[in-house]
């Protein structure tokens, strides 16, 4: 059982659609319990995936509690997998009162403070998405020999180098060079930092495309924000979209200018899935899946001037950005691909479950 809290929807809750989708596809009988009024809920159920609504308002809340230990018995779950604060302490002590395995994912880089820490003793073993988030739990007090990275997988059977953009750059009229942000629009995925660099970009080469493709809380601050720049005609934004393959084959470089939080980014493994390069800021796990000048191009967080420089010099040498990719993708086939995280995952449960691989 995967149990989530959040009412986002952004790369914690596609990976575990993700994952849910995987498990259940090899033999892993998995059901995913989130909020009743959440994204994560009604997508789940979209794709067809087992999903079940339960309100969880508090870590404190006796509700949520009793109706997922009911839920646990009930659907003689075997272990819980839990993602967020407050579905970390209800389903986390639920499973626990009934001896259940449990795991704690983590996937964030924003520093735990000792005294919220003590979440992460209920779990067996606890799942991060970077290396850099279990330093981060490491350096909260968190017992190292609990914590396995896992960074998210890219399902390379959608996300691949044959992956074609044109009908992406037909719809939206994009007939020459074109910089892209792929996230949840949130303050800490920098895209203040994007369009101050676009105006930075547009002077050096001045028919570059800017797209903003997501949604979130941030939307209509960023819409006003483009607009206070005057970069309308350069800039589209396309909301949510679900073609994010052909999505990231019609970008000439994927930017991902994150200022505060970033654990393995999904986006830029995508991306160089596909062969996209890519330009993102030295923060959290992204320094773990790009290195700088081999597998694409890292700049300082916060610093618009340096993320416009490696835009510019990005589209100004295509051939050594196409390299750069080409590198990065054989990477993540050998290293970051869905089946390869899974093996790894399901290793992990294996372990507490007691089942000889």
């Amino acid at each position: 059982m995967h149990t989530e809290a959040s009412l986002g929807f952004g790369g914690q809750e596609l990976r575990i659609l993700a994952e849910t989708r995987w498990l259940s596809d090899h033999g892993w009988p998995a059901l995913i319990v989130a909020q009743p009024e959440s994204r994560l809920l009604a997508e789940a159920q979209a794709a067809f995936l087992p999903a079940i609504g339960l309100a969880m308002r508090s870590a404190a809340d006796l509700g949520a509690f009793l109706g997922l230990h009911r839920l646990l018995r009930a659907r003689g779950a075997r272990l819980v997998h839990t993602h967020s604060s407050i579905d970390s302490w209800v389903a986390g002590l639920a499973a626990r009162s009934l001896g259940l395995p449990l795991v704690r994912s983590r996937h964030v880089t924003i520093a735990v403070p000792r005294r919220r820490a003590l979440v992460y003793r209920l779990p067996q073993r606890i799942l991060t998405s970077a290396e850099r988030v279990k330093t981060v739990l490491t350096n909260a007090g968190v017992d190292p020999a609990k914590i396995v990275a896992v960074p998210p997988g890219v399902d390379t059977d959608a996300f691949h180098d044959g992956v074609s953009g044109a009908r992406v750059r037909a719809e939206l009229g994009l007939d020459g060079l074109v910089a892209g942000l792929v996230a949840n629009i949130r303050g800490s995925k920098g895209h203040d930092v994007f369009l101050e660099a676009a105006r930075d970009v547009l002077e050096a080469i001045p028919n570059v495309r800017f797209l903003i493709v997501g949604d979130g809380i941030g939307y209509d601050d960023v819409r006003a924000r483009v607009k206070s720049l005057g970069l309308e005609r350069s800039v589209t934004m396309t909301g949510f979209r679900r073609d994010i393959p052909e999505v990231m084959a019609a970008l000439d470089v994927l930017v991902l200018p994150s200022t505060r939080s970033e654990a393995t980014s999904q986006v830029i493994v995508q991306a160089l899935a596909v062969g996209t390069p890519v330009v993102a800021t030295a923060i959290g796990g992204s320094p773990e899946v790009i290195a700088d000048g081999v597998t694409g191009r890292l700049v300082p967080p916060n610093d618009a001037p340096a993320l416009a420089a490696a835009i510019v010099a990005t589209l100004r040498d295509p051939e050594g950005a196409r390299a750069m990719a080409c590198a990065g993708g054989a990477f993540v086939r050998s290293r970051l691909s869905i089946g390869a995280q899974m093996a790894t995952t399901t290793g992990v449960y294996r372990e507490l479950l007691a089942i000889a691989p």
